[in-house]
C-alpha cells in the first residue's frame, strides 16, 4: 500500500464508475474521476506486489482538511449536524474502488489496514463516509430495510438526506444484496446514521456510515498494527 499522488487512482475510479456503472462524472480531465476535494485529500493506493499494478484506492479527508476544502463530501448529500457535534476528530473515507479482477477480501483488508494506520497516527475518533447501493430493482430500499433493525445509530446521531430515497411498496419476492464495501463497513462495526440519499449522477443511493474507531481497533486494526514486522 502507498500514499501517493492521486492521478492513477482517478483513472482507476473512472474505469470503475463511468465504465462499469455508467456514472456521469463531472471531471475536467478526460478518462479520470476527480473533483474539487481531491487536492485536499490523502490517497491510499493498493498495488499488486509482483507487477506494481494499481488494484485499489480510497481517499481520506480529515476534519482539518475539510475545513480548508469547505466541508466533507458527504455534506453535499446529508445534513450532518449531530455528527459534526461529536467530540474528537472526524475523518471521511470515500471514492473507494477496487479493480474488477481483485474484488476479494484480501484487497479490501489491505485498504482497511492503511486506513487503520492513518487513524492511529492522527488520533481520529470517528470515521464517516457514504456507502453506495444500486437503485435498480428497489435494491437501495431493500438494503436499508434489512439493515435498519440492527445497524442504525441511536436517534440523536441521525443525519438527514438532502434528496431522500422515495419509499415504495416492496415486492416480497425480492431480496437485499449488500455490496462488498458496505459489508466491509458493517464487519468492522460501522452503523448507518439515517435513511438513504439519492445520487442521480451515480445512479445509486448512498447510506451515511458512522464508525467509532474504538470499534475499528477492537475488530480489525490491531491485527495489522500489532503484528511483528
Amino acid at each position: 500500500m502507498t500514499d501517493a499522488p492521486h492521478h492513477h487512482a482517478d483513472a482507476l475510479k473512472y474505469e470503475d464508475w463511468a465504465g462499469e456503472m455508467g456514472a456521469r462524472l463531472h471531471s475536467t480531465l478526460p478518462g479520470h474521476d476527480e473533483d474539487a476535494l481531491d487536492v485536499h485529500c490523502r490517497h491510499l493506493l493498493v498495488r499488486e506486489a509482483a507487477s506494481g499494478r494499481l488494484i485499489g484506492s480510497t481517499r481520506i479527508l480529515t476534519d482539518t482538511a475539510a475545513r480548508a476544502a469547505g466541508g466533507f463530501y458527504s455534506e453535499s448529500e446529508f445534513e450532518l449536524g449531530p455528527v459534526r457535534a461529536l467530540p474528537g476528530r472526524l475523518m471521511e473515507i470515500g471514492r473507494t474502488c477496487v479493480h474488477r479482477d481483485y474484488r476479494n477480501g484480501a484487497t479490501i483488508a489491505t485498504l482497511w489496514a492503511g486506513i487503520a494506520g492513518f487513524v492511529a497516527e492522527h488520533e481520529v475518533r470517528y470515521l464517516i463516509g457514504c456507502a453506495s447501493v444500486p437503485l435498480a430493482e428497489d435494491m437501495a430500499q431493500r438494503v436499508f430495510s434489512e439493515l435498519a433493525a440492527q445497524h442504525l445509530t441511536e436517534d440523536t446521531l441521525r443525519v438527514r438526506p438532502r434528496q431522500p430515497l422515495p419509499r415504495r411498496d416492496l415486492d416480497a419476492r425480492g431480496r437485499a444484496v449488500l455490496p462488498p464495501l458496505l459489508k466491509a463497513y458493517l464487519r468492522v462495526g460501522a452503523r448507518i446514521a439515517g435513511e438513504p440519499c439519492v445520487d442521480a449522477d451515480f445512479g445509486c443511493a448512498d447510506l451515511f456510515i458512522l464508525l467509532d474507531t474504538v470499534q475499528l481497533e477492537r475488530r480489525y486494526a490491531r491485527h495489522f498494527l500489532d503484528r511483528p514486522q
